[in-house]
């Protein structure tokens, strides 16, 4: 049976996994060859040789769509010293370098193209695995578009969490421990993370300061190539779910140098709370000069002479130019009626 293009798109039905397949493409390291001869042979014995390919230049756009003519075929494949081929990481990166050819190309085409490019880049045995393994790839592709969403609420930790059940049980359906490892491992501990970290900021029988502890925690354990862009996408957003906690509830300053200590650590939470002294001044500052801005609107005054009075008001507590750019935007959605924009 033809895949259609829900089942082609299956993960377009799985708002988190699209998510999570985002961000492990964007967070995922690099492979590349060293000069150093020393630094080879080690790459060589822990991912195995780069296998040859056959194919020219000019075979190589027959296979790519128009949108990647300009584009190498981004088909890194590895073999093992009997030319076996090594399931990892970028074995899926080259099937999924022509799945996403679909729109441009029909499903079957795909298929043809892509037993066609290892058929004149490779030789058996890795050639034969490939084959193999990009079917099983194509037909689990084909059935994540049939997964039932969870019964759970939405807006639950278990509804993600069975999200991250039912696609690992569905894979085992179609590889080995071994395959599942190689294709989707770094996706498996990305997914696992995401549902554990959702489970704790959902808690509500964990203190902010402990929420921050057992996030702390869970972050360490992860791989180090990780932990640097993590910690810019996740932990700023620890930072805000848990602030606002504490506050909402009026939590002491001491509770929040606690939690974000605990978080985030002592130095970066001295730069937090400089950054909120900044921040109050600014709030300060705007709220009492629109709160005077108004007293010279609503005067007896000439239109002409609130018209000034209101830029000296403004010369004399904005000297900064970007600080007056920046102010008209509050004064805009003041005069709107609007929420003023201030940063917690």
């Amino acid at each position: 049976m033809e895949l259609s293009r829900k089942k082609m798109l299956g993960l377009a039905a799985i708002v988190l996994l699209i998510l999570i397949l985002a961000i492990i493409f964007w967070l995922k390291p690099s492979t590349q060859d060293t000069k150093n001869s020393d630094n080879t042979l080690q790459l060589q014995q822990q991912a195995g040789q780069l296998a040859p390919s056959q194919i020219s230049a000019s075979e190589a756009i027959s296979f790519a769509s128009k949108s990647q003519q300009d584009t190498q075929i981004n088909c890194q494949i590895r073999t093992d010293a009997s030319n076996r081929l090594i399931v990892n990481e970028q074995t899926k990166d080259c099937f999924e370098y022509f799945i996403t050819q679909y729109g441009e190309k029909t499903v079957e085409q795909i298929k043809t193209d892509f037993l066609s490019y290892i058929k004149v880049s490779y030789q058996d045995p890795v050639r034969s695995q490939l084959g193999d393994l990009w079917t099983r790839y194509i037909n689990y592709r084909n059935k994540l578009g049939d997964l039932q969403a969870p019964t759970a609420d939405k807006e639950s930790v278990q509804y993600y969490q069975q999200i991250v059940n039912n696609t690992q049980s569905l894979r085992k359906q179609f590889f080995s421990d071994y395959e599942i490892q190689g294709l989707f491992g770094t996706q498996d501990t990305y997914d696992q993370y995401t549902v554990d970290r959702m489970a704790i900021l959902d808690n509500k029988n964990l203190s902010a300061d402990e929420k921050a502890k057992k996030l702390k925690d869970l972050f360490d354990k992860l791989p180090e190539d990780w932990k640097e862009n993590l910690q810019q996408l996740n932990q700023l957003e620890d930072l805000r779910k848990l602030t606002a906690e504490i506050k909402a509830r009026g939590g002491s300053a001491e509770e929040l140098r606690q939690m974000r200590t605990n978080l985030v650590g002592a130095e970066a939470t001295q730069r937090l709370e400089s950054l909120d002294v900044q921040r109050n001044d600014w709030r300060n500052k705007v709220t009492q000069y629109l709160t005077d801005r108004d007293s010279i609107i609503k005067s007896n005054m000439s239109d002409s002479a609130k018209q000034s009075a209101v830029e000296q008001l403004k010369q004399k507590q904005f000297s900064n130019q970007q600080e007056q750019l920046r102010l008209q935007t509050f004064e805009t959605i003041h005069d709107q009626g609007g929420k003023l924009p201030f940063a917690n």
